[in-house]
C-alpha cells in the first residue's frame, strides 16, 4: 500500500512551494506530515473526509490547518477535499439537509425553485444542513479512518504469511536435500 502511495503523492517540494498554503510557514517542515505509515494515513483520510462535508468555504485551508494540528499526512488529507466538488456537491448536502432535518423533526422541502432561489428561505435551511453536514462529516471521517486502518493491517498480515512462506520454503529446501 505504501509503495503505491508513493507513486500517487505529489513531490513535497511542490506543495511547499504553493503559494496558498504559504501562510502556514515554518510548520509545514514537520516531516511527520509527510510521512507514509498507517497512522499518518488514516489520520489524513479522516481530516480529508471530515472536512469534504463542511460547507465549501476554505476547504483547502481547513484541511491543511487540521492536518498540521493532528500531525498527519498533508497531502492525503488536502487531495481528499476534492471529492466534493461541483457535481457530488448538490447530492452530497442535500443528503446532509434530509438528514438534519430528519434529526430536528423538521419538514423536508422538496426542489422548489421558487424556494430555493430566495436567499431568505436558506436561513430555514441552515440549521438542518449545518447539522446533517456536521453527521455526515463525522461519520465519513471515521469510516475512512477504520477502512484505512483495516487496509494496511490486512496488507501487512498479507506481507507477513508471504515471508513466513518464503522463510519456510527456504529452510524446508536444503533439509530435504541432506537427507538423500
Amino acid at each position: 500500500m505504501k509503495k503505491s502511495l508513493k507513486r500517487v503523492m505529489p513531490d513535497p517540494r511542490k506543495i511547499l512551494e504553493n503559494r496558498q498554503l504559504g501562510i502556514f510557514g515554518k510548520l509545514l517542515q514537520d516531516p511527520n506530515l509527510w510521512h507514509l505509515n498507517r497512522r499518518s494515513v488514516s489520520g489524513a483520510v479522516a481530516v480529508g473526509l471530515f472536512v469534504m462535508y463542511l460547507p465549501p468555504l476554505g476547504h483547502l485551508f481547513m484541511a491543511a490547518g487540521l492536518a498540521i494540528a493532528a500531525r498527519v499526512n498533508l497531502p492525503i488529507s488536502v487531495t481528499l477535499i476534492w471529492i466534493s466538488n461541483p457535481i457530488t456537491i448538490p447530492p452530497m448536502f442535500y443528503g446532509a439537509y434530509v438528514l438534519g432535518c430528519w434529526l430536528l423533526d423538521q419538514p423536508v422541502v422538496g426542489f422548489d425553485m421558487h424556494f430555493w432561489i430566495d436567499w431568505r428561505n436558506w436561513l430555514a435551511v441552515l440549521a438542518p444542513l449545518l447539522l446533517g453536514s456536521l453527521v455526515c462529516a463525522t461519520l465519513c471521517s471515521v469510516a475512512g479512518y477504520l477502512t484505512i486502518q483495516a487496509l494496511w493491517r490486512w496488507k501487512l498480515m498479507r506481507e507477513i504469511q508471504r515471508r513466513r512462506a518464503r522463510y519456510r520454503a527456504a529452510t524446508s529446501a536444503p533439509s530435504s536435500s541432506r537427507q538423500r
